[in-house]
């Protein structure tokens, strides 16, 4: 992670892969955000693939920026990202616009969801997760 700020705005750079080990990574760079601050921008050009453990992450990241009152972009999503989005979503085809629909707050909801009850069933089993 490499953090990088210029007047009220700060840029999360992430690189490589965004899995369970990204948490702490994460929240050490939301940590750096000073006082004054008032745009998140987190930049995926870096990441060429993510779990959902490390979508987890990042819309918890999301989620503890607004809780401080900041606005956050998350700009220049890959290939990868943006699948497992729409996979773990349950949108099919290309071009679904997946990284532009991350903006809006109730697919965030959507995604944190069905994420966590897929992790769920990956550390539980099937037969101890609920239906949707």
């Amino acid at each position: 992670m490499d953090v990088q700020r210029s007047d009220s705005s700060v840029m999360v750079s992430a690189n490589g892969r965004l899995t369970e080990d990204a948490g702490s990574a994460l929240q050490q760079a939301l940590a750096e955000v000073t006082a004054g601050a008032r745009d998140l921008m987190i930049d995926l050009h870096g990441v060429v693939s993510m779990d959902a453990d490390g979508l987890l992450h990042l819309l918890d990241l999301h989620r503890r920026a607004e809780c401080l009152g900041l606005r956050v972009l998350a700009v220049g999503w890959q290939s990868q990202p943006q699948q497992l989005m729409a996979t773990v979503a349950g949108i099919r085809g290309p071009g679904s616009a997946i990284g532009e629909r991350y903006a809006v707050a109730s697919f965030r909801r959507l995604l944190q969801e069905r994420a966590q009850r897929a992790r769920d069933i990956v550390d539980f089993g099937p037969e101890r997760v609920g239906h949707f």
